[in-house]
């Protein structure tokens, strides 16, 4: 059931901290637990690396929002470490790398210039730990980033799993999923809202569209996880790496962020990249996302050509499918894409022998 207060979050906020404080400690003698500023697009950007086994598989994600960094779910995501390392990324105008470099100095922030940080840090975390490729993960908004970065520079990257897949797509009708949800919920107001802005997400007000979205956040689906009330707002509270002012600067770079980006996220069409990529690619997606809806995720996916291609669906989520439902999102990556980072690199082993 999603919580209706956050009052318990904020009374044992200490106690919460210091339990995953405990739980974060990477005892492993190869493990690696890192949290920097590293240069990336000519500004100091956070990035964090936490894993038991510095060579198993790396994980990169980009986070979605626009500017909502994901490493507020490091306890969530505590068991995926035995088998992967996970970076988490502050992207430009995000959270400490907002607090860092303000408003003026974080630039002008489009998908393009978030694309090309991106890549910087992918090539980063390949130096840092000695591999030559990482596993990429987009989650929402971070799935139009990855894949312009998986779609630019496929040799970095064993696989790209898209989350929370935006689909981007000006002919699938989410207008209509919309209203038919808010009506389902008994929610006047919200269907109200959505009947008034209208089918075209590119004649709607940044005011509508964050309105619209805490309608639906707000509907009761009792099913899944509350994205806000369930995931979010108690693991920004619970973080043993956030203080009250990351937890602000959080949300002053979501702000800043949208800023930049509401026009073109209203407008983006992610078949305008092509539809060929040349990595393996998968989808796992929440079976009742609402936000970026399952049904045009996989209409999107079933277009993508690809050397491996795989839809997933994660069952009882919503949007964060991979918080929601941790368990069954790292069964899936463990059996089918752990072990293409394995065999790229016997291929690679195999090459230098040859020579």
């Amino acid at each position: 059931m999603p919580k209706t207060n956050l009052l318990p979050d904020l009374i044992f906020r200490g106690f919460n901290r210091r339990r995953n404080a405990r739980k974060l400690i990477v005892h492993a003698s190869n493990g690696i637990v890192e949290s920097r500023f590293v240069p990336i697009g000519g500004m100091d950007q956070w990035i964090t690396m936490r894993g038991e086994d510095r060579d198993h598989p790396a994980l990169l994600f980009i986070h979605g929002g626009p500017a909502s960094p994901y490493s507020i779910f490091s306890p969530l995501l505590r068991s995926w470490e035995k088998h992967f390392t996970i970076v988490h990324w502050d992207q430009r105008g995000a959270g400490k790398t907002f607090r860092k470099n303000g408003r003026f100095g974080s630039g002008t922030i489009t998908f393009d210039r978030l694309a090309r940080d991106g890549i910087e840090v992918a090539q980063y975390v390949c130096s840092r730990l000695g591999h030559e490729k990482v596993i990429l993960i987009g989650s929402s908004a971070g799935s139009l980033i990855a894949t312009m970065m998986a779609k630019r520079c496929p040799h970095l990257f064993h696989a790209y799993v898209g989350t929370d897949q935006n689909a981007s797509d000006p002919q699938f009708d989410s207008y209509r999923l919309s209203l038919d949800f808010l009506r389902a919920s008994g929610n006047a107001k919200g269907v109200q809202l959505v009947e008034r802005m209208g089918p075209d997400p590119a004649k709607w007000s940044r005011k509508d569209f964050e309105e619209k979205n805490r309608h639906i956040v707000r509907s009761k689906n009792h099913t899944v996880p509350n994205m806000i009330m369930d995931l979010m707002l108690p693991s920004m509270l619970s973080s043993p790496d956030h203080k009250y002012r990351d937890l602000l600067d959080i949300f002053k770079g979501m702000s800043f962020s949208l800023d930049h980006l509401f026009n073109e996220l209203m407008t983006y069409h992610i078949r305008d990249l092509g539809m060929r990529f040349e990595l393996p690619f998968f989808v796992f997606q929440g079976d009742a996302d609402l936000f970026t809806p399952t049904v045009a995720a996989k209409a999107y996916f079933d277009e993508i050509e690809a050397p491996r291609k795989e839809f997933v669906l994660i069952k009882n989520a919503g949007h964060l499918a991979c918080f929601a439902r941790p368990d069954q999102f790292l069964e899936e990556l463990i059996e089918r894409v752990r072990p293409l980072a394995f065999s790229s690199e016997k291929r690679n082993r195999d090459a230098f022998m040859v020579q």
